[in-house]
């Protein structure tokens, strides 16, 4: 009796983890019509006892399963059978053999692990996935028929419809139009070249002959043409001369420069020290020719703006 008692252990084992695992099922789309390259799909469907809980180690790997054949992706899903537990395994395989005939290809089985945790301990239990087979068809045929010209193999070229280029040419002319209409009235608003003398933008025309001063040698000389300059575009935008005195009226008949009227005072200011005091040296200190820059930048956006 001693002899089969492992043989008795064992048995019951099997049916223990078979009582475990309830059923194995291997659904595919179809099992032919594939070629190379294709990607073959498979559904697996086991059915557990409640309590046990897939173990994740346990699953295939995505990679290369040999020569001819990849697994590209492994999802798992789960969900309630009866009384059981059903675990779905989604498997995408990808075929590289190059068949020179149809013939049947088998995708190797394996196994996946379940374990239950209780308070006595855990118990295992291992679904044996079998293996499941696919037809797979040439992409061509073994030996064509023969032919005294090899290059009637070949396929011809195939033809292309002619394009009217009518349509394309007129939408590009509308574009270009519709561009230049564009960049027209952004030069009409930047007072660019054809438009660089229109009326209307006195503190734009002043910040274009600031620029040309840069580059002069005398200083005193460009500084004082700096002041002439921003005093005619004062001049142009109010109709009128405007002196020190007259620049709380100025603001009062222009409110949108009121902002910088601290910029236009320290101007008038250096102005009256330029031309009216010691020199331009004096006018220099008090408000230099990159400020008088900034600030005819800032009144031109304000022109702009307005």
């Amino acid at each position: 009796m001693r002899r089969f008692a492992p043989l008795l252990f064992l048995l019951c084992s099997t049916a223990a983890a078979q009582a475990q695992v309830r059923s194995v099922e291997v659904r595919t789309p179809r099992p032919f019509g594939y070629f190379l390259g294709d990607l073959v799909r498979a559904q697996i469907d086991i059915v557990v006892e409640p309590g046990f809980a897939l173990q994740a180690a346990s699953l295939p790997q995505p990679g290369a399963i040999a020569y001819w054949l990849d697994l590209r992706t492994v999802a798992v899903s789960e969900a309630a059978a009866g009384d059981g537990r059903r675990v779905r395994l989604d498997l995408t395989y990808q075929n590289f053999y190059a068949a020179l005939d149809a013939r049947a290809l088998e995708i190797p089985g394996f196994a996946v692990t379940f374990v239950s945790d209780t308070d006595t301990g855990a118990t295992t239990a291992k679904a044996q996935v079998p293996s499941w087979s696919f037809t797979i068809s040439p992409l061509r045929e073994i030996q064509p028929p023969a032919r005294e010209d090899p290059r009637s193999y070949m396929r011809p070229d195939g033809r292309v419809a002619g394009l009217d280029p009518q349509p394309l040419l007129v939408g590009g002319a509308g574009f270009a139009a519709m561009a230049l209409l564009a960049f027209a009235g952004l030069a009409w608003d930047r007072t660019w070249w054809p438009f660089a003398k229109r009326g209307g933008r006195a503190f734009a025309l002043c910040l274009r002959r600031l620029h040309s001063l840069a580059g002069r040698n005398d200083a005193e000389t460009a500084y004082g043409e700096a002041l002439l300059a921003l005093h005619r575009a004062l001049d142009e935008t109010d109709g009128r001369r405007v002196l020190a005195d007259d620049l709380p009226a100025f603001l009062v008949r222009h409110p949108t420069y009121g902002r910088e009227m601290a910029g236009l005072a320290a101007l008038l200011d250096a102005s009256r020290h330029s031309f009216f005091g010691t020199g331009p040296a004096a006018g220099m200190r008090r408000l230099p020719l990159a400020e008088i820059v900034s600030l005819a930048r800032r009144l031109a956006a304000i022109e702009r703006a307005s």
